[in-house]
């Protein structure tokens, strides 16, 4: 009998510690969690401080791409020509509007979007029914005239674009993309140059989307 209590006891005992030890777990696992959710990498990049964005409308040419995107990586080589137009706010809390004109098998395709204006200048958010799905999107550079660098998380990776006003840019404005995409360690391997011909305006109506929670990367496999 005395035995069993020592065994009884020292269960209980082993029993405590572990309970302890789970919650010790838990709470680290928890402290950790919140360092990982506060570790958000965009939250690093600055927006552009001169962003206006009435001077951002109008028409920009997709120069080039910095992304670790599967998609990409494995048909790179294969990228259409790609326009965006932007129609900015029409009140505080309003969207900015954006279409994206490029082929898909041979055919013109406009997607039209929603980029959701957040409480921070020059950050905005295209939302999805599951929240993991959202993209966060940064200006991070332009002088409004003649290129734009902005930036696009999604599942906490980040990806760049460059866009001119026109379908070429300066060679100096393409360099300066180059090594700030380096610093996002994503070096010359992954930074893909788009047509700078063949840029279709004009989508048939039967290829036009209109789901402002519906993103690019959703019909065309990345941001």
């Amino acid at each position: 009998m005395r035995h069993l209590w020592i065994c009884m006891a020292t269960v209980v005992l082993l029993g405590g510690l572990t309970t302890m030890g789970q919650a010790a777990a838990t709470r680290n696992r928890s402290g950790r969690n919140q360092r990982k959710q506060k570790e958000n990498p965009i939250d690093k990049i600055t927006a552009a401080s001169n962003l206006n964005l009435n001077q951002m409308a109008g028409k920009w040419y997709l120069i080039s791409v910095a992304s670790k995107c599967p998609y990409l990586l494995e048909n790179g080589f294969k990228v259409e020509s790609t326009i965006i137009s932007l129609t900015p706010p029409t009140a505080t809390d309003a969207p900015v509007l954006v279409s994206t004109l490029r082929k898909l098998n041979q055919q013109c395709w406009e997607i039209k979007q929603e980029y959701q204006t957040t409480k921070d200048k020059g950050r905005f958010l295209i939302a999805n029914k599951n929240e993991r799905k959202n993209i966060d999107i940064v200006i991070g550079e332009t002088d409004h005239s003649s290129y734009a660098i902005l930036y696009y998380q999604r599942h906490g990776k980040i990806s760049m674009k460059l866009y001119g006003r026109s379908s070429k840019v300066p060679d100096s404005i393409a360099d300066k993309f180059e090594d700030i995409a380096a610093k996002q360690n994503l070096g010359l391997d992954y930074v893909f140059q788009f047509p700078d011909y063949s840029f279709c305006e004009t989508p048939d109506k039967d290829h036009v989307l209109g789901k402002p929670k519906q993103s690019v990367y959703d019909i065309f496999g990345f941001i």
